[in-house]
């Protein structure tokens, strides 16, 4: 026991409860002190995009709330992080600093900067698991090396056991008296994006610890029985809208997996539903891992071939699809779902990303680099994985053959137009079919539906067919050109 006070270093776990960290430092009797530090210069490249900004914004004013309820306050500073932990240790007489694990490739150099530069100024560091199920390091394949495809690893995972419990936020927290001076929420300048679309997310998104597990309980007894199959849909309420939460640590992997046991066991057939959402809890562990394993996964191909994919330069096309006006509904109806909400449907993600990637030929980076700023559930692993995916650049990745046909993934998922009508209302009079492929509807149609191809809704920008060729042209010529490399990198 130790009378000097602990510094807990909040990052990506902007929670209370199940929190390792912060659960040791109470347990250990002493004072805490609970900091966040905005280090953008840290992240380099990676700095959080405006979204990002907003929620992480939003889930700050939540946690320090949350933590002035307790009788604390939550410090804030600005800087660079390893000066400011040195200058909060030495102004508080701190002991030690606690924080749980972060992942991406800047965090980690932080992180072995971190340990000699506080250990020689005499402050103990202590480093906590909890953003994942399993540490990367705990899962190999029976060869010993890291895993390259899904299915096996969530095999290993499985039979590891069930992850552990989740840990309940602290009765009580003794805070350190009195508190360390601390910059204003508002002096981290995270709301000052332009233009400020931003502001259209607070009717749809509560960000903090009790929205995330108001978000969980609600998904868990109203969608996950029949998540399996609605999850596709996004015309239905079918998904559970986490990942942002899980994204800046409001709640944690283990709280879900525990909680959606419990849900499931008193749900009649809802295994199913149950089964696909902890292989989805799974496939951002191997988002992780994948990122660990090989750090670069967010700026080069895996497979070291597409390094020479023959890429579109036309910053119009680009453009288009950014701003949600291909000429193909579904697509376009994704791309205006992100920028009015932040967030697109997970299935549309897919459609929207192979249109950009393999019917416009645009690389995958710059897709990446839009919805890192656009999504508030922007994730390093998780979007890189995911966009290499798509591409067919990546670890167990989508044959590049598999090109998403967007009018028949429209009629598939969305039947009705309900979706589009949504996020394309210049084309909601139209009936379905004709509303996912409009440039087929006869004159009549379009006339009584108000919808003017070129003005009032744009004519589709590429012709799928033609499109879906060239792509598999370009794909037949890089395979043809294929250097003797392997087709797996090896960490």
């Amino acid at each position: 026991m130790t009378s000097k006070p602990i510094i807990v270093w909040f990052r990506n776990d902007l929670r209370l409860g199940d929190n390792r960290a912060l659960a040791a430092a109470t347990a250990n009797g002493a004072p805490i002190i609970p900091v966040f530090i905005h280090d953008v210069a840290a992240a380099k490249a990676w700095a959080p995009g405006g979204a990002s900004n907003w929620w992480l914004h939003m889930s700050l004013a939540s946690l320090g709330a949350d933590i002035a309820r307790m009788g604390g306050r939550l410090i804030l500073r600005r800087g660079d992080t390893i000066d400011q932990l040195k200058v909060l240790a030495r102004e508080a007489g701190a002991a030690a600093v606690y924080f749980t694990r972060a992942y991406e490739p800047w965090a980690k150099v932080l992180e072995s900067r971190l340990k000699p530069s506080l250990e020689g100024a005499g402050i103990a560091l202590k480093r906590y698991g909890g953003a994942l199920l399993r540490e990367p390091e705990e899962l190999r394949t029976k060869a010993g090396d890291p895993f390259k495809v899904y299915s096996p690893m969530w095999r290993a995972l499985v039979a590891l056991g069930e992850p552990r419990a989740p840990s309940p936020a602290p009765d009580r927290i003794a805070f350190a008296k009195p508190a360390p001076k601390s910059d204003e929420l508002e002096a981290l300048a995270l709301l000052q994006t332009k233009p400020d679309w931003a502001r259209a997310f607070r009717d749809r998104w509560s960000p903090g610890e009790s929205g995330a597990l108001v978000k969980l309980d609600r998904f868990l007894s109203d969608a996950m029985a029949r998540y399996s199959d609605d999850r596709n849909r996004p015309d239905l309420p079918g998904t559970s809208r986490l990942s942002p939460h899980l994204h800046f640590g409001e709640i944690s992997a283990h709280t879900c997996w525990h909680r959606a046991r419990v849900a499931a066991a008193m749900q009649p057939k809802a295994e199913k539903g149950l089964e696909t959402f902890l292989k989805e809890l799974v496939w951002r562990e191997f988002s992780y891992h994948l990122l660990v394993h090989w750090p670069d996964l967010p700026e080069v191909p895996f497979r070291p071939e597409f390094n020479a994919f023959p890429w579109s330069e036309d910053a119009a096309l680009l453009k288009a699809w950014q701003r949600g006006r291909t000429g193909y509904p579904i697509v376009d109806a994704g791309m205006r779902e992100l920028w009015a909400t932040g967030w697109m449907h997970n299935r549309v993600r897919m459609i929207a990303a192979s249109f950009l990637v393999k019917d416009l030929l645009v690389p995958w980076q710059d897709g990446q680099a839009w919805f890192w700023d656009t999504l508030v559930d922007a994730d390093l692993a998780s979007n890189a994985a995911s966009w290499q995916w798509v591409a067919g650049s990546g670890a167990d990745a989508a044959p590049y053959f598999r090109i998403f046909n967007p009018v028949t993934q429209g009629v598939k998922f969305d039947p009705d137009g309900v979706y589009i009508r949504q996020w394309v209302p210049e084309l909601a009079r139209l009936p379905a079919p004709l509303i996912h492929e409009p440039w087929t509807a006869p004159a009549l149609v379009l006339r009584q539906a108000g919808v003017e191809l070129g003005k009032t809704y744009p004519s589709p920008i590429v012709d799928h067919a033609e499109a879906r060729g060239r792509a598999l042209a370009a794909f037949a010529e890089i395979k043809a050109n294929k250097a003797d490399e392997p087709s797996h990198r090896r960490p």
